[in-house]
């Protein structure tokens, strides 16, 4: 889930946290002044266009989309998040990606630290990354962090906003609030303490963010020894309506259930409470990872880490049904697996997700329109180590998916009808990528 798969196991074990002991809510007593961090501007470079790259069409503001291509697709703009570590990587690079033939142009790169994880804000003015520290051997003492960049989607250059920090370690996952007016970030965190937990931040109009006005600790442990010792929270996802935030937790088991209540005044208790069934049990030594809802928010999909499988959930008003469980895992397979990112085609009629380990591949399901289950189709390898996150372009036409460990993102065409992956990728060097993230630039 960070800078390698391998964790340390932790010098203690926590005792199992009753119902009542399961999260803990730290609120400063009103929401704290936003402080700017006042550091020195991130270095942004242009490079030169590189693996299969070409002159990208201008943007056609009428579409909505970016301009029709030559090709006879649309341009976009692909944000790719990377590993740090070791100097293979500047941090986020920007692309122009024509999806009518896949073909890259590398625009713009901004240099900061482990941005593992990307969001745009809704009116693509923005884009914030987590600052993934301390890892996996960094002292317990470091905080990661939240960068704020501004995004000119005219000529796809990123220009940093400022820091804050994470108040948390391992920060490995970010959602913007509905309204758009907090950002929450989701601390993984290897070492015991702090321990797992997500925060809240305020954003400025001008796309700043502030310092946390809310903590969330999760209590607890589960039977996989050195991988859920305490809690690690990996991801949060509101809810379609808006109305809740799930928070699932890899170390505990368990996705907790906050109510989102925007609070207008300068107080922010209130700001996320647990609902009355505070949380869905997950299988013990499952590892819960990435959620997320189809388009009718209907259904839910959940991948579990440490068993490799995806979950299906029946939705309705803050509550999760589990209805199904299928597994990501080929027959007779024995090697290390990891069940990773999961994601809906644009149709809603296909899902994909990674399994990493010694599988590195991709899982293709069939989705019923009308139940929401699950049917298995078939595993695409993803030509290299430790898939991590991936994305498909919003034409349906493309996936790209980035392995971690061997500096590589492969782009596969996709037929929009049947879902299948061609076998013959493009590939694009990239040192340790690991977040896509697609934007229309008009």
């Amino acid at each position: 889930m960070h800078l390698s798969d391998s964790r340390r196991a932790h010098a203690f074990a926590l005792t199992q946290a009753t119902p009542l002991q399961d999260a803990r809510l730290t609120y400063p007593t009103r929401i704290r002044p936003i402080r700017w961090v006042k550091g020195v501007a991130l270095m942004l470079s242009l490079a030169a266009a590189q693996a299969f790259a070409q002159t990208p069409a201008a943007p056609d503001a009428a579409s909505g989309t970016g301009a029709s291509a030559a090709s006879g697709g649309q341009v976009y703009d692909l944000l790719i998040g990377t590993y740090t570590a070791g100097g293979k990587s500047e941090g986020i690079y920007v692309y122009r990606f024509d999806t009518g033939n896949g073909e890259l142009s590398r625009i713009a790169s901004a240099q900061t630290v482990n941005p593992s994880y990307l969001v745009v804000s809704r009116d693509r003015n923005y884009v914030y990354a987590v600052n993934e520290l301390p890892g996996d051997n960094g002292p317990a003492s470091q905080r990661g962090g939240i960068s704020a960049f501004r995004f000119d989607r005219a000529s796809g250059q990123l220009s940093f906003l400022n820091r804050v920090s994470a108040d948390g370690n391992d920060p490995c996952y970010l959602a913007l609030s509905p309204d758009g007016k907090y950002l929450l970030t989701a601390n993984y965190s290897v070492a015991s303490n702090p321990g797992g937990s997500f925060a809240v931040f305020p954003i400025a109009s001008d796309g700043h963010v502030g310092t946390s006005v809310l903590t969330v600790h999760h209590e607890g442990g589960g039977p996989v020894k050195g991988r859920q010792d305490n809690s690690h929270v990996h991801s949060t996802v509101f809810s379609p309506d808006g109305k809740y935030l799930f928070a699932q937790d890899l170390g505990v088991d368990k996705v907790f259930a906050y109510r989102y209540t925007p609070d207008p005044s300068a107080s922010s208790r209130g700001l996320f409470g647990p609902t009355e069934a505070r949380y869905t049990p997950i299988k013990p030594g499952s590892g819960p990872r990435h959620l997320i809802f189809d388009e009718s928010g209907k259904h839910a999909y959940l991948t579990t880490e440490l068993n490799a499988s995806v979950l299906v959930f029946d939705y309705r008003d803050g509550q999760l049904t589990p209805v199904q469980t299928v597994s990501m895992i080929a027959p007779g397979f024995r090697g290390k697996i990891g069940g990773g990112a999961v994601h809906l085609s644009p149709d809603g009629r296909f899902l994909y997700a990674t399994n990493r380990g010694d599988a590195n591949e991709l899982v293709s399901f069939a989705v019923d329109p009308g139940t929401g289950r699950l049917k298995l189709l078939k595993r695409y390898p993803t030509l290299g180590k430790t898939p991590r996150e991936f994305a498909i372009d919003p034409s349906g036409r493309w996936l790209v998916v980035g392995n971690q460990e061997s500096d590589s993102a492969y782009f596969f065409r996709r037929d929009p009808t049947t879902g299948e992956l061609a076998s013959d990728p493009k590939r694009l060097s990239i040192g340790s990528p690991v977040d896509f993230k697609f934007v229309s630039p008009s």
